[in-house]
């Protein structure tokens, strides 16, 4: 009966679906209140019902109801919780309603906090989210309801993919689709927008916050998958150019794109048809990755096995909702103002360059994942694109960026000077330069433009930290004065320079470890010794354990520096005794910044074991920096000027005082 009720609530929610798909729409053409207040109680009930769904497969999981497909076909009863939970989006139809859950709570917060926009853009706005939800419902409904029944019931579950077995599930497709289903609001004004005529620095003021967010939860969702796939899957690497990385990297280039479009469009007016463009992009970009990862065309470890009918019934949500809104879109934008001119050597000018640089990157790996697909189409001939093209490509187009960041925050709205920036940064690049030259020498060398990348690196912390600098007047004003005004910066300003250190630091690990790692496979017996990184390994043999769904053969490594041991490592290979399917669970050892990494590979007819050790330096700025750039999202979103529906600030009381004068309490 339970899991019949979560069937039941997926119905109601269609039906409610359908009603604020039209009721605020046509309320607003006719400007009645009362039909366009029906997005907002239809919205928050939306919610509530696709909540009270997942709620109920949850439990289905949590108790193994194995008489759910679902259920049976994920989990086991032997499981852990924490993998039994997160279980629930492990699979096709478990992650979609977790998809829809997220929209239809997006929607709910919109209808909540959006008391400030105007009662017709919020109708409207809420009804285009009412159109993608109820079309993810009826996929859901009609191609993968997760509440199927089968009969008799079995006695066991067929277990949970073994990949899956571990905490990064239950965190990272959370904050992915927190950030790919949040870039359906910015989608939805651009269309509210566009469906009224009317575009103007207000609509940028309140679609920033909800590009911000959708950013910073699509930053940490591509990170935590990251790292998660480096520890996890024993290959050594953190980032290979799947084409289901791909996929959520193409949406986050683009969102990019819209965060500092829509600053432009706030400040000064102007990029309005471009930031609207960019709004459907990228939220177009977001619907063509779940359409690769679930429509079976991709063959990577990220993608769910489906059958080909899933691909085009979302291959049709996807030409709806992007054709449409491009249709619309070259019908209204003739009819939009441009907005205010300025000049090319300006803030709005480099966000200009940012734009270009970041939308052409994201076009240049859209062809990369996508060629090899239409050229097999149309031709049946079969290629990969791999790292060496999107590693030559995208580098090559990023490298302006890298140097032109720093420069932006120091240019002045509509006219800037660069050579005052440029007399600003010199003491920054000048530093920059040293220290990555000392870090260079420091790791014993490697190619010589590891140099200049380093140095980029560097460059863009050390911008970061001139443009607060600057804004305080330090070196003009006294230090307590200087200290002072650093103190009552905008949030957003410290957002921003937080962001921009945090990818600076992204970028130096990136190019450390891409330069100094190291790497050895070697065939080691116990009691064997090997080196890495300055390091001793020595092999301690193998032990075997019994986990609670999987057996495994431990190695043990002791770690030594100098005669002395710093430290040990467990690497183990695991069968999963349900799917007869093994993993690798790689040994890390962390130093500082950096990591010893071993792995171990196939058994020898010696009777030794094939050790596959990296020595990582600095890696832990790859994520470190996604961190920091995380952190900066969240302090400007902390920004009352960027929070949607923030209540006014109430004046404070005056009361008189002697002599006539009068203060503030």
């Amino acid at each position: 009966m339970i899991i019949e009720l979560g069937h039941y609530a997926l119905v109601l929610a269609l039906a409610t679906g359908l009603v604020v798909s039209l009721i605020p729409l046509i309320g607003a053409r006719r400007g009645d209140e009362a039909m366009m207040s029906v997005g907002v109680t239809g919205s928050l009930t939306q919610f509530a019902l696709v909540l009270l769904s997942f709620a109920v497969l949850t439990y289905a999981y949590m108790v193994s109801d194995f008489s759910v497909q679902n259920v049976w076909e994920n989990s086991h009863s032997l499981m852990p919780a924490i993998y039994k939970f997160s279980g629930v989006w492990g699979n096709h139809e478990g992650s979609m309603l977790l998809w829809l859950l997220i929209l239809t709570l997006f929607s709910a917060l919109v209808a909540w906090f959006g008391s400030n926009l105007p009662s017709r853009l919020k109708a409207n706005v809420l009804s285009v989210q009412a159109w993608i939800s109820t079309a993810f419902l009826l996929f859901i409904l009609l191609t993968s309801n997760p509440f199927i029944r089968i009969g008799p019931v079995p006695a066991e579950g067929r277990d949970l993919n073994p990949v899956l077995q571990d905490i990064g599930l239950a965190i990272h497709p959370p904050l992915l689709y927190l950030g790919y289903v949040g870039f359906s609001v910015c989608f939805s004004f651009a269309v509210a927008a566009l469906i009224e005529g009317r575009i103007d620095a207000a609509w940028a003021r309140w679609v920033r916050p909800w590009t911000l967010a959708a950013w910073t939860f699509l930053t940490a969702g591509i990170s935590m998958g990251s790292y998660w796939a480096y520890y996890e899957l024993g290959w050594g690497g953190w980032w290979f150019w799947d084409p289901v990385e791909n996929a959520s990297f193409m949406p986050w280039l683009a969102g990019t794109a819209l965060l500092h479009s829509a600053v432009v469009m706030e400040k000064r007016e102007a990029l309005k048809i471009w930031t609207v463009l960019l709004a459907i992009l990228t939220f177009s970009l977001s619907l063509l990755g779940t359409f690769l990862v679930r429509s079976g065309v991709l063959t990577s470890v990220h993608a769910f096995a489906t059958d080909p009918s899933r691909g085009i019934f979302i291959l049709a949500i996807l030409c709806l909702f992007i054709g449409g809104a491009l249709a619309l879109f070259a019908l209204r934008a003739p009819t939009l103002k441009s907005g205010g001119l300025f000049q090319p050597i300006s803030r709005e000018g480099a966000l200009v360059l940012n734009n270009l640089i970041l939308t052409v990157s994201a076009a240049t790996v859209l062809v990369g994942t996508l060629y090899p697909l239409v050229l097999e189409t149309l031709t049946g001939e079969k290629i990969s694109v791999g790292a060496p093209f999107f590693n030559l490509t995208f580098g090559l187009l990023m490298t302006p960026i890298l140097i032109a960041l720093p420069f932006g925050p120091l240019l002045a709205w509509k006219r800037g000077d660069v050579l005052g920036a440029m007399q600003r940064l010199y003491v920054a690049a000048a530093l920059a330069l040293v220290v990555g030259l000392a870090l260079y020498y420091a790791e014993n060398g490697g190619p010589v433009m590891a140099v200049a990348g380093l140095a980029a690196g560097f460059f863009l912390m050390f911008g970061a930290i001139a443009d607060l600098w600057y804004r305080a007047g330090f070196g003009k004003q006294t230090f307590s004065i200087a200290l002072r005004r650093l103190k009552g910066l905008p949030r957003s300003a410290f957002g921003t320079a937080l962001a921009h250190f945090g990818f600076g630091v992204t970028v130096l690990g990136i190019v450390a470890v891409t330069t100094f790692e190291t790497e050895n496979v070697v065939e080691m017996k116990q009691g064997m010794t090997t080196e890495a990184g300055g390091y001793s390994l020595t092999f301690d043999g193998l032990r075997s354990a019994i986990g609670p769904n999987y057996t495994e053969e431990q190695g043990h490594f002791t770690v030594r520096q100098g005669g002395v041991e710093v430290g040990d490592v467990w690497s183990s290979k695991r069968l999963y005794t349900a799917r007869r399917m093994p993993t690798t669970e790689a040994g890390i050892l962390t130093f500082g910044l950096s990591q010893l990494y071993v792995s171990l590979g196939d058994p020898m007819d010696g009777g030794g074991m094939v050790v596959r050790i990296w020595w990582k330096p600095y890696i832990l700025c790859i994520w470190g920096g996604t961190l920091i750039m995380m952190v900066g999202g969240f302090v400007s979103l902390s920004d009352r000027r960027l929070r949607v529906g923030a209540p006014s600030r109430k004046a404070k009381p005056v009361k008189a005082m002697p002599g006539g004068l009068e203060a503030a309490e």
